[in-house]
């Protein structure tokens, strides 16, 4: 079944899909401490994040999936402006 759209519904979903003008917000994330003796969770989001040596710099977009990583292993890294 199919529903047919107005042309204004048109306008505004091809808007919403082509729309690329808001970017999010990035946030750097900085390794301070070591991983050696932390739990095999917290290596894994170490890794999923980018970080693998101390004092690395990752950029990431502020979404709610990175900041629960870093929030994760909060210990071990430090979020630069």
């Amino acid at each position: 079944m199919h529903t047919l759209l107005h042309k204004t519904e048109v306008f505004h979903w091809i808007k919403y899909l082509t729309d690329k003008t808001q970017k999010m917000a990035t946030i750097k994330i900085k390794q301070v401490r070591s991983k050696i003796k932390s739990p095999k969770d917290q290596k894994l989001t170490l890794e999923a994040l980018g970080l693998k040596k101390m004092n690395a710099v990752v950029e990431h977009e502020a979404t709610p999936q990175i900041l629960g990583m870093v929030a994760k292993v909060k210990h071990l890294v430090e979020v630069i402006n």
